[in-house]
């Protein structure tokens, strides 16, 4: 299986992955849980931002490796630290995306840098950076979700 294969199956994943978030409620588990202050417009767009860069990462396989290396460091991220590590912190409590981030984003991510590295596509320094890059594209819409309140980034005031 070839790189830019893996890159339109992680674009895949992260299709189910959505839908299941939105069918079973992440607002609601992220605003319990992370005390983040989601609406399901953020959701929305940070989603349909995400399906943007999997389709992108995908088309660019070919050619600049790294950002499908990026989009596995997305998923594989996201999988481990927003939805198993949160699962086993809080003793079981479920979280939604849990079943695809296990089933789709580790093992598809993981993979994915394997075969990077073994077919010499990527080293251990493009792989790294992909993690990195992956990460950062995770904490953005975070970050976002935690200054719009701030009174600086507030377009409803004087």
């Amino acid at each position: 299986m070839g790189i830019t294969t893996l890159a339109w199956l992680g674009m895949a994943a992260y299709a189910m992955h959505i839908l299941e978030e939105y069918t079973l409620d992440w607002r609601g588990w992220s605003h319990a849980v992370l005390g983040l202050p989601t609406e399901w417009s953020d959701f929305y767009v940070t989603n349909g931002i995400v399906v943007s860069l999997g389709i992108a990462q995908a088309m660019l396989a070919p050619t600049l490796p790294l950002a499908v290396l990026s989009y596995a460091g997305l998923e594989f991220i996201n999988g481990l630290f927003m939805h198993v590590v949160p699962f086993i912190r809080t003793r079981g409590r479920f979280s939604p995306g849990l079943i695809t981030a296990v089933l789709f984003f580790l093992p598809l991510s993981v993979t994915t840098f394997w075969i990077a590295w073994s077919s010499g596509i990527a080293g251990i320094g493009d792989i790294l950076l992909g993690l990195a890059i992956g990460g950062l594209t995770l904490a953005f819409p975070i970050v976002m979700l935690v200054v719009k309140s701030w009174p600086y980034f507030r377009q409803d005031h004087a």
